[in-house]
């Protein structure tokens, strides 16, 4: 089984926040784990020798993609932040929340009442958004308030359909657990009797979309995040392993709440790139 698994890893699903930084702090050996140096032996029968070569994640022969629910700011923000703490990520090696529910807009052909943080608002440029007909709900703490929950609440009742970006019931701030959109979205799911569409984490789609374009099947992927839930078992629905890391919004016993269990748990993002560099290429 362990020779199965070194031939098939193709892709590594990165999750950012809780698991390479938390705000504006970069998950100790974060920046040096992407980069990392491990000895491998490669056999090569022809000349029936064994010979050593250094090796990093970056070097490995698998594609990294950086996924994530954040909908606080937009791809070009969140690439800066990421360059600022010292991470060498390309913008296309990035797909968001965001990216799925534009398309998804797109798709629908509807005028959005965006329920979004206003840094995020740049990732829906040119849609439109007067006299809306459907509403989006990602993480935005300043229009979570009366008036604006019970428009969007209003606009579903008469038939708008409700886009959740996410649902994640919390995340990890400097100062601690902050809500999440999740409950928000739950709030207008449950006083109009409507389930709302997820574009984000955990969704099997989601997962798919983020492989689109890697020319990899979802066995030959991995993820790693400290989300239990919306990471690991997200991306074991969708057919991939997950690992879930101990750092972020990460609680003791979290790994019981999935079925299946996580493939592994480590401690840190840096261990779990051991893992995959000394076992499963």
């Amino acid at each position: 089984e362990r020779m199965a698994a070194r031939r098939v890893l193709k892709a590594v699903l990165v999750d950012l926040n809780g698991t390479l930084h938390i705000e504006d702090s970069a998950v100790p050996g974060a920046q040096e784990a992407l980069k990392r140096q491990a000895t491998f032996f490669f056999l090569f029968p022809l000349i029936g020798c064994v010979c050593s070569s250094f090796l990093r994640l970056r070097g490995a022969p698998v594609t990294i993609r950086f996924v994530t629910n954040t909908t606080k700011e937009c791809k070009r923000d969140l690439l800066e932040r990421l360059t600022k703490l010292g991470f060498d990520i390309a913008e296309n090696e990035i797909f968001t929340s965001l990216t799925a529910a534009r398309n998804l807009l797109e798709q629908k052909q509807v005028r959005p009442l965006l329920l979004v943080d206003d840094k995020a608002l740049s990732d829906f440029t040119g849609i439109a958004t007067d006299d809306p007909n459907a509403v989006v709900v990602g993480l935005a703490p300043e229009h979570f308030h009366y008036e604006m929950m019970n428009r969007a609440f209003r606009l579903i009742l008469n038939g708008a359909p409700l886009i959740a970006i996410h649902k994640a019931r919390y995340f990890k701030k400097k100062d601690g657990m902050a809500l999440g959109p999740g409950p928000f979205v739950a709030g207008l799911e449950y006083a109009t009797d409507t389930k709302a569409t997820v574009v984000g984490k955990p969704e099997k789609t989601f997962f798919l979309e983020a492989l689109r374009g890697v020319n990899c099947a979802p066995e030959e992927a991995i993820m790693i995040g400290d989300d239990c839930r919306d990471d690991v078992g997200g991306a074991q629905n969708a057919g991939m392993r997950g690992i879930l890391v101990r750092t972020g919004k990460y609680r003791p016993a979290d790994e019981d709440k999935i079925n299946p269990s996580p493939y592994l748990t480590c401690e840190n993002f840096p261990e779990a790139v051991e893992h995959i560099l000394q076992h499963l290429l």
